[in-house]
């Protein structure tokens, strides 16, 4: 292993359908990193990058053709790789994101239907050098989600009010993605006790600090 890829830090992403739950323990594994003496940044997607989150405000919730849609997800993502995620990693910080590719996967490919090779070839163009090194999959039937969404009494976006046949196809491409990427995409029933969860997703970062 060269100096450079023993200084580089770690690349860390959580996924799943809306209202799994991943959000809740983001701060706690960026404070579990922390402890370990690491740098960390947290950051999401879309979004990340001032341009990212005013592409954010757009995906959210201006209705648009697919392809269109998987692109603008794909150029905010090359935003964020150049002046967040890539800089953090090569100065040995942890980087923990909020969604990442195997998003795009589950909600443009599997959700809209998006051609998978026209995925596979902007995910090779954009950051085919670059995978995470973990990820976090939260996964959760979407029935409870969306029981789960409706009790938090807020604006919903345009994917959230999504029914609920759209988010099926969703948590289907999801395991489809992690049962392809076994060695790097952890699967976690979020229907679990928040404990029960804390204790698995800190198990799997610690396995990656040593």
């Amino acid at each position: 292993m060269s100096r450079t890829e023993q200084h580089r830090g770690k690349f860390i992403t959580f996924e799943g359908i809306d209202g799994a739950g991943k959000s809740t323990h983001i701060s706690a594994v960026a404070d579990l990193i922390r402890h370990q003496g690491k740098g960390v940044v947290c950051t999401r997607e879309p979004g990340g990058t001032p341009l990212g989150e005013k592409l954010r405000e757009l995906l959210l919730n201006e209705p648009m053709h697919l392809e269109t849609e998987a692109l603008l997800m794909f150029a905010a993502r090359r935003e964020h790789l150049a002046l967040v995620i890539e800089p953090a990693l090569a100065r040995g910080d942890w980087v923990v994101s909020d969604r990442f590719s195997d998003a795009t996967y589950a909600y443009q490919g599997g959700g809209r239907g998006l051609d998978k090779a026209k995925f596979a070839a902007l995910e090779q163009w954009v950051h085919g050098h670059l995978q995470p090194d973990l990820t976090f999959l939260f996964d959760l039937p979407p029935s409870v989600a969306e029981q789960r969404i409706q009790t938090q009494g807020r604006t919903l976006d345009r994917f959230e009010l999504e029914k609920r046949d759209f988010h099926r196809r969703v948590r289907e491409a999801y395991l489809e993605r992690a049962a392809a990427h076994p060695q790097r995409i952890v699967v976690i029933n979020a229907d679990q006790s928040v404990l029960y969860i804390k204790n698995m997703v800190e198990k799997n970062v610690l396995s990656i600090c040593l």
